[in-house]
């Protein structure tokens, strides 16, 4: 391997080392968010509140296309992401009103 192949690898090695410990903290991050969420589901389902609130969904929206931007994040990405997530939540939301 030449010098230039091998820094390459190294330098490769270390992306993708920082790559797995970002993918933990995702991981540990959204399970963090889904427990609060769970817990949000119950109260709702408890005092008979509707499982999703469009009117708070679009302030998130909008407050994600903002955080995107700042970061360097594609937007559109951002809020593909987010609507994954709300949809998965309201779906948990649902679970508990049955």
């Amino acid at each position: 391997m030449t010098t230039d192949a091998a820094r390459a690898a190294e330098i490769l090695a270390d992306h993708r080392a920082s790559i797995d410990r970002l993918d933990a903290i995702l991981v540990y991050t959204l399970a963090e968010r889904f427990k609060h969420t769970q817990e949000v589901g119950v109260l709702k389902a408890t005092h008979d509140l509707p499982p999703s609130d469009p009117a708070r969904e679009e302030i998130q929206i909008a407050r994600l296309e903002s955080l995107s931007k700042a970061a360097g994040l594609d937007p559109d990405f951002a809020k593909a992401f987010l609507a994954f997530v709300i949809e998965e939540v309201i779906r948990h939301h649902k679970k508990h009103q049955s």
